[in-house]
């Protein structure tokens, strides 16, 4: 897999096949377990206030047990579908050791910032060991975030937010990609590629994250001399193939400089495809992603678009899930801050490596 320079190291793929191995261990050793269950938890709360470097005391566990509240996605969004397998496989361990993970997500994107607040407020009300959140949009999110660590929560931010944002909030770590350089590797490898007029699809206008990967997207781009603008689309239409091709189409025939698309994720990257064959500029407009799916691949390796950008979302779910217990459990803490599961750049040059892992439900 094609690693991308960023100011920080990179998790690679070498280090994903060791999670994959000690996944496997594992669910051989908890077999019959489940890594998520629903309903309220056990009343196990950490004693001591973690700081964003993991200072302090260890946190302590009643009855030896955590309870691990994890907020994502919707349950129909197939990048947070990965991102749950990484928690389930993770939730073996605290099963074994007579605790739980539960996942909790919104029902849409309409209302991002102020309904993961609500979840958040909702996991700490069941008196949890540990927060693990994603900082989509902090003026929405960071309130309910610090209540839950003045309250001596351990909070885990992941996916979005970066270092800044658990360090913002009193987390104790972030674990997850860096979106602004994602974008910038993005740009640069469109520019490189000959684009000069770039168009960055942002169906979730207003999230932390999607804005840093269209910042980035313009920022690489302009490092190589070339241009890129954003078009914000309601969160409504996230996912809504309809509504995103004919959008897209019509900034396409409005503008006929634009010679390359960006979305910000695998749903609204299939809708780009369709609109620029309605659009008749197939041979004109390159195609890149952010995040994997079957479809981006099989398009890559056919070479009808020029990248995907993957943050390996099964290692987000993965890390998040297992540090936490680690970090409840015995005090353990990686002492990377932030650590990372991305960028990692998949082209025609290593679009094989990366079809097995999507098939797998793991990349």
């Amino acid at each position: 897999m094609e690693r991308i320079q960023t100011r920080r190291p990179l998790v690679g793929r070498r280090l994903s096949r060791r999670v994959l191995t000690a996944v496997s261990v594992l669910t051989v050793a908890a077999t019959a377990l489940t890594g998520c269950s629903s309903g309220k938890a056990t009343g196990d709360t950490a004693q001591a206030t973690a700081s964003a470097d993991g200072s302090g005391t260890t946190p302590a566990k009643s009855n030896g047990k955590v309870s691990i509240y994890v907020i994502g996605g919707k349950a129909d969004d197939p990048f947070w579908s990965a991102i749950k397998r990484g928690g389930e496989d993770a939730a073996k361990l605290v099963s074994a050791d007579g605790g739980k993970v539960t996942f909790l997500g919104p029902q849409n994107y309409d209302n991002l910032g102020p309904d993961a607040a609500k979840l958040t407020l909702t996991a700490l009300s069941q008196n949890p060991s540990a927060i693990l959140v994603p900082d989509w949009v902090p003026d929405n999110q960071d309130a309910a975030i610090k209540q839950a660590v003045a309250k001596g929560v351990p909070v885990f931010i992941y996916n979005s937010g970066g270092a800044d944002a658990a360090e913002r909030v009193g987390g104790v770590k972030y674990i997850g990609s860096d979106d602004y350089e994602a974008g910038k590797a993005g740009g640069v490898k469109f520019a490189e590629s000959g684009a000069k007029n770039i168009l960055c699809v942002n169906t979730v206008p207003g999230s932390a994250n999607q804005e840093a990967r269209c910042k980035g997207i313009a920022d690489g781009a302009k490092s190589k001399g070339s241009a890129s603008k954003q078009l914000p689309l309601a969160s409504s239409n996230f996912g809504n193939p309809s509504a995103v091709t004919q959008a897209i189409k019509g900034a396409l025939l409005k503008d006929d400089s634009i010679d390359a698309l960006v979305t910000i994720g695998v749903q609204d990257a299939d809708s780009a495809a369709a609109a620029i064959e309605q659009a008749k500029a197939v041979d004109k407009v390159k195609l890149g992603t952010f995040d994997l799916s079957q479809s981006q691949l099989d398009r890559i390796k056919a070479g009808k678009q020029l990248f995907a950008i993957d943050q390996q979302p099964y290692l987000q779910g993965f890390y998040a899930v297992s540090i936490a217990n680690q970090y409840l459990s015995y005090g353990v803490l990686p002492p990377q801050n932030p650590l990372l599961t991305g960028p990692l750049l998949v082209t025609s040059e290593n679009v094989a490596a990366a079809i097995a892992g999507t098939k797998a439900g793991v990349r």
